[in-house]
This record gives structure tokens, sequence and C-alpha cells, in this order.
């Protein structure tokens, strides 16, 4: 026989051998192989705090037992992969996210509102319309969330966006707490004139959270909220217009020193202005809600500290966001992260979620008391009093748009500039 006949025969026997195997058959010789069960993985990107990774993570916390709950009840393993931009030289999560999520690469995404938005109308994210989860969502989550006429996202917690404050140094120079962008320009003043250099720690985050409150207190809070969108939407109403007032004021707390123009624009939310506010040589800063809660950010202090809404004509305005998690409409595990995601935010799940983190609960089904500091904020939210920071009903993207914006005011550009960039956005929009 020849060596090549003997080859073949050879690799024609173990090929045998395999298919029996796979099969889950016998082999000559007694044997039985097994079948074995392939592991099932989903894999989920989101972004992973960098500030003191030795303190306890409690929103953290909270979204891993959901995960938990979700790998019991179907039997996989979710694969965290994670992104956090070192400094503001790196691509940001947002850039990062995006990239990831055109290729496919993952099956559950965490997105803020700019990025959903973007995958949205990609037609990139499936649709949560049909899980159970998505009939017990507050209107406005469905209406944050809602990219032409699809659910794309689901968060497992509302984010509100507000100041917050020491309260004992407010106490200290006879201060009372800001309802108006006049009353907080007072504030800084005084701060200032007792020796606080400056009184606002800010960073290249979250500082259009003082635009929005001011821009949108009327149209959110007015009753007439489908018509000034529609007259957004159509070219009627300009944008920019809305702006104006909160890019003014910002530029104010710039030119009075208020606010360090140089370190907020290079500065990651909470890492810059967190150890001078918890040693007391700040008064002010702007947060969400969980950084209240997270040993990471706000929730030890060790003075009294209280978080209100930013500064308005109708008084203190909580801002209203949501990061959301979605799936990738051709992730490769789409129908195991569609079932996990449902399992995710269920009720059960997000009252688990809720009342670890105490944070408002995208379910009408739910609430949870809040920290006594997050009170004046819950307050003004339970009475329906809030703007929203991102809204899908709008066709110039609001959240990201406006932070860019604001980081060129920080950079140097003029309010007019801004205004302007403002309408190029609104001309693409109705180009479209």
């Amino acid at each position: 026989m020849k060596k090549s006949t003997g080859k073949r025969r050879a690799a024609l026997a173990l090929a045998a051998l395999l298919c029996l195997t796979a099969c889950g058959g016998d082999v000559p010789g007694g044997m039985i192989i097994e079948d074995r069960e392939e592991k099932r993985e989903v894999n989920l990107f989101s972004p992973m705090e960098k500030t003191d990774p030795d303190a306890d993570n409690v929103a953290r916390t909270a979204s891993d037992l959901t995960v938990a709950m979700a790998e019991k009840a179907l039997g996989i393993t979710m694969v965290y992969r994670t992104y956090t931009a070192e400094n503001h030289r790196d691509k940001t999560y947002d850039d990062v996210v995006l990239d990831r999520a055109r290729s496919n690469l993952d099956d559950l995404y965490l997105l803020n509102p700019d990025t959903l938005l973007v995958l949205g109308s990609e037609g990139r994210l499936a649709d949560l319309s049909g899980l159970e989860s998505a009939r017990n969502l507050r209107q406005i989550v469905r209406t944050a969330n809602t990219v032409d006429g699809k659910l794309v996202a689901i968060p497992q917690e509302v984010a509100a966006y507000g100041l917050f404050v020491n309260m004992d140094l407010f106490r200290q120079y006879g201060l009372t707490l800001p309802e108006t962008p006049e009353e907080f320009l007072e504030c800084c003043r005084v701060f200032q004139e007792y020796g606080i250099e400056t009184p606002v720690g800010a960073n290249r985050w979250w500082l259009e959270t003082f635009v929005f409150a001011q821009a949108y207190a009327g149209l959110y809070n007015g009753g007439n909220i489908e018509a000034e969108i529609a007259a957004l939407n159509s070219g009627e109403a300009k944008y920019s217009s809305y702006m104006r007032p909160g890019f003014e004021f910002l530029q104010t707390l710039i030119d009075r020193g208020y606010i360090d123009r140089e370190k907020a624009l290079v500065s990651e939310a909470i890492e810059a202005e967190r150890p001078d506010f918890l040693a007391g040589k700040t008064p002010i800063v702007m947060a969400y809600w969980g950084a209240a809660n997270a040993d990471s950010a706000y929730g030890k202090t060790d003075f009294e500290m209280r978080v209100i809404g930013f500064p308005s004509s109708l008084g203190q305005m909580p801002v209203v966001s949501m990061t959301g998690f979605a799936v990738g409409a051709g992730a490769e595990h789409r129908e195991d992260a569609l079932r996990a995601l449902d399992i995710m935010t269920s009720d059960e799940a997000l009252r688990l979620y809720s009342e670890t983190n105490r944070v408002i609960s995208p379910s009408r089904n739910i609430q949870v008391d809040c920290v006594p500091a997050l009170r004046p904020l819950n307050d003004r939210i339970e009475a329906g009093v809030y703007v929203l920071g991102s809204n899908a009903g709008m066709n110039v993207e609001q959240w990201g748009n406006t932070c860019q914006i604001v980081r060129e005011l920080l950079a140097g550009a003029s309010v007019d500039a801004c205004m302007a960039a403002f309408d190029r956005l609104q001309e693409e929009a109705l180009a479209r």
C-alpha cells in the first residue's frame, strides 16, 4: 500500500471519529463521547469610571446585580469590554463606541444620548419596543430614546443633573440658594469677594446643563411643547434664539473668573473639581444624580451637601438625560442580547437597581426614596418641573452638539460664533 493511500485512509478514519464525537455517538471500543454545550456569551461595551478605583462604586454594583440576573436566567456569560479616555487628547468614549457599533464588535452598548441618536438614525440599533420591559417605561423615557419611530435604547435610571452645593459655605457667607441666573451670579460674586477665587468647579462635559436649563425652561414647562418643537423642526424658530441666554451666561462666568476656562476645557468629569469641592475650597460643582450616592464621586462629604436645579427664569431647573442600553442591529449574539436586556430592565431588576443605587427609575411602577441631599432636585422632578437635555423629537441633536459648542466657547469662540454654529446645524437638518 502506498504511503499516500495510508495517510488518506487515516484521515478518513479521523474524520469519522470526529463526526461521531461531534454528534455524541458511540465510538468503537465502547467509549461514549458526550455533547459539549457551546458557551453562550453576550459582549457588553460600556465606560468604566477611573476615579478612585478602590472606592465602592454603588452604581456599578447595581448594574452588575442585574447582569447576574440575566446570566442566571439565560445561562449566558456577560463579557465586559470597557473604555475610558485617559485625558482630553484621547478619543472620547463616544468616538470609540461609534466605531465599535458600526463594525458590530459588541452586542450590548451603553450609549450617551448623542451616540444613541446617531446610531439609531443610521439603523444600527435593534428596535426594543417588543420587549416586555418596554411596556412599563415612563413616557419621558420613551420620548428621549425613540428614533424614527423605534425605541432603540432603555436606561436603568433617569439621569438627573443638578448643582451640588456646600451648604456650610453658603451659610457661612449668609447666602440663600440661587433660583435665577442673576441670583447665581450674585452668590459667585460674594464667594469671590471673601477669597474663594473660583466659586464653580467645572469640566469639559457638563457646562451645557446651565445652557439647557435657561434655553428650554419655558419650552418644557409652558404647556406648548409640541408646537414649539414643530417650529424648531420647520425652521420657523431658531435653536440659537433659545441657546443664546445660556451661552451669554457662561461667557459672564468666564469673564468674571467664576469658572476656570482653561482648566475646564481639558478636565474630565468629576476628576478635576472633586478634590477642591470635598476639601471645602469650591462651593459649587455640577454632576448627575448618582454622584450623590457613589463614594467614588460625592457620596461622602464632611459638610452638608445639597443638590438643586440649575438657575433659570422658572427657578431651580433639573436637567434630565439618559444613557441607555442598546442592542446592535447586526450583533453576533443579537437574540441573547435582547433577552438579557429584557431581564436587566424588567421591573424586578430595575427595582433592585433603584433600591441599591437610590435613583429615579425609568419604570413608571417604581419609586425609591432618595438620600436627603437629593430631595430638592427630586421634589422638582416629581412636580414635573425639568428640562430634557436630549429629545429625539428635535431634528438637531441636543446633548452632544451643545457640549461641543460649549467647548468652543471655552476655547475662546465668541457667543455670536457659537450661535452661528447652531444655525449651521439647523440648516443641515432642514436640508436632510
